[in-house]
């Protein structure tokens, strides 16, 4: 079965339309051949589910994330052939607090909801309310280091965080290790990036930034097919920095207005008719022999 015949199976199975948007993920070269590392395949991007977020943005606050626990595991059970490889959870799991012991309960809870899901291995990175009051401490107790790369089918995976550190940075530190681990890798290598905040200045005056993400891009720039994923502004955005391109997912908990559309950043009013409206979760199809990358922004259910 081809990737579009999955991915057409995936969206008739959810009940929905999907958007798809075409991305220069993968760009080695095109080949006849395919090999067990150059291979076609899916994984999920899930993204701001704020785990123990309660308040009128959201008054059921935890029901899109179990919803999207559930139609996941409902269509990868019933139809292995749309299985995705792995899923991603960039960032903000759970939602802020200053008490250290309900930050480990919100996490514990979290990790429990996630060991649910039907699709494995998962990957996860922080977000600032999970990592920021602690400097991470609570979350490398819980899920582990904050920071990691894999390899999977013919493509580099990056996992960043430019959460932990005060400031919102990554920190030269990080910086000198992901410069090390990209020396390793072929320059026209597929090369993936998993972010919470986004590497660009898509607003800083919302907070919607890294410090020193001009510095990490400075050092992704010399690899040819580079893309990063991230969460934290809570909507789909699309940017292009030279060769680079960043894809903003939506949150499982509340939308937020566009970059500057509004004077004060505040979630989008709840709709109970639509509880679902501004929510979802997204599905990237790659193909590393093929050059490009096809994303679906797919609702909770």
């Amino acid at each position: 079965m081809s990737n579009q015949e999955s991915r057409r199976d995936i969206l008739k199975l959810m009940g929905v339309g999907g958007v798809v948007f075409a991305s220069g993920l993968a760009g080695a070269a095109p080949s006849k051949k395919k090999s067990a590392t150059n291979a076609e395949f899916f994984f999920l991007q899930l993204s701001d589910t704020h785990w123990g977020y309660a308040g009128v943005s959201n008054p059921k606050a935890d029901v899109p994330l179990k919803t999207a626990i559930a139609t996941i595991n409902a269509t990868s059970i019933n139809a292995t052939s749309v299985r995705p490889d792995f899923i991603v959870f960039t960032g903000d799991l759970t939602h802020t607090t200053d008490d250290g012991a309900v930050r480990r309960k919100r996490m514990t809870e979290f990790r429990e909801l996630a060991s649910g899901l039907a699709v494995k291995p998962l990957h996860l990175i922080p977000g600032e309310h999970d990592a920021g009051p602690d400097e991470g401490r609570a979350y490398q107790e819980l899920f582990g280091p904050t920071h990691y790369t894999f390899d999977h089918k013919g493509v580099h995976f990056v996992a960043l965080d430019n959460v932990s550190r005060p400031g919102g940075e990554v920190g030269s530190e990080q910086i000198e290790w992901l410069a090390a681990d990209l020396k390793k890798v072929a320059r026209d290598a597929p090369v993936v990036v998993f972010a919470h905040r986004p590497l660009f200045d898509l607003y800083p005056e919302w907070d919607w930034a890294t410090k020193d993400g001009a510095k990490v891009i400075d050092v992704l720039l010399p690899h040819k097919h580079v893309t990063v994923f991230y969460g934290h502004i809570h909507r789909e955005h699309h940017h292009q920095t030279e060769h680079i391109a960043h894809h903003a997912a939506r949150s499982l908990v509340f939308p937020l207005p566009a970059p500057g559309s509004v004077p004060k950043k505040a979630p989008l009013p709840w709709n109970p008719q639509a509880p679902f409206d501004g929510l979802g979760y997204r599905r990237v199809d790659t193909s590393p022999a093929g050059g490009e990358a096809h994303l679906t922004e797919l609702p909770p259910a």
